[in-house]
């Protein structure tokens, strides 16, 4: 199970959003995505943080009081970010996921830029395929 790796079952077209964008469209793009959050980047594709849809109710419930759509996503996110390597292991990610709270993981290069995310869904995924193999090679 160590060799399940994280980029082999990373969603690659995962949704991102940008830090200036108008949170308004930043829950568009979660709803359209159907995503619960995503990654947040700046102009070079730099995780700078992370936007949930529980960080979107508030400044979407006070922008509808007020029809005025003026926060920024930079305004709400959350700035300290789990995130994971594409290198690392499946199963080590799933022990984090027992105790963190995150459901959704960035996923980033070394330098921190983005390459896609992982949740919950993709990590049962791929420990029930790893032993759904190991049972079939069984005798």
């Amino acid at each position: 199970m160590e060799s399940l790796k994280v980029a082999d079952h990373m969603n690659r077209r995962a949704v991102k959003l940008l830090i200036d964008m108008p949170v308004a469209e930043a829950v568009e793009a979660l709803l359209v995505g159907k995503q619960s959050g995503a990654p947040v980047v700046d102009d070079r594709n730099k995780v700078v943080g992370f936007l949930s849809e529980q960080d979107c109710l508030s400044q979407m419930i006070t922008s509808s009081y007020y029809r005025e759509q003026v926060c920024r996503v930079k305004d709400v996110m959350q700035t300290k970010v789990l995130s994971v390597k594409g290198y690392d292991s499946v199963l080590e990610l799933a022990q984090t996921m027992l105790k963190e709270k995150p459901k959704i993981y960035p996923v980033v290069d070394d330098n921190a830029c983005l390459l896609g995310s992982i949740n919950r869904s993709e990590v049962l995924n791929a420990i029930d395929m790893q032993l759904r193999d190991g049972y079939k090679k069984r005798p």
